[in-house]
């Protein structure tokens, strides 16, 4: 893969990254740390889960992905589609 991408996502349950992965038609490779995932010409992996420490009393957790893709046009597309999927809009 020519083209990678590192992100960290807070407060997103880890479970739901993967649920959003495979909606992007990514097959799941692994089920351990890293999560590996294939689609047309980009993988994913979900390195690790933690949780983050913001005050003494607020905790969320953080989980660190991967994404690769053959040309950068196709992994802007990929990040693009998976952030739709990541977005919280407060009300």
């Amino acid at each position: 893969m020519k083209s990678e991408k590192h992100l960290e996502f807070r407060g997103i349950q880890l479970k739901h990254l993967i649920d959003y992965v495979k909606e992007l038609n990514g097959v799941q490779l692994s089920d351990t740390f890293p999560i590996n995932f294939e689609g047309n010409q980009w993988r994913i992996s979900i390195i690790k889960e933690e949780e983050v420490k913001i005050t003494s009393t607020f905790i969320v957790n953080a989980v660190h992905i991967v994404f690769r893709a053959e040309t950068d046009a196709i992994l802007q597309s990929l990040l693009k589609d998976f952030r739709k999927k990541t977005t919280r809009v407060g009300g």
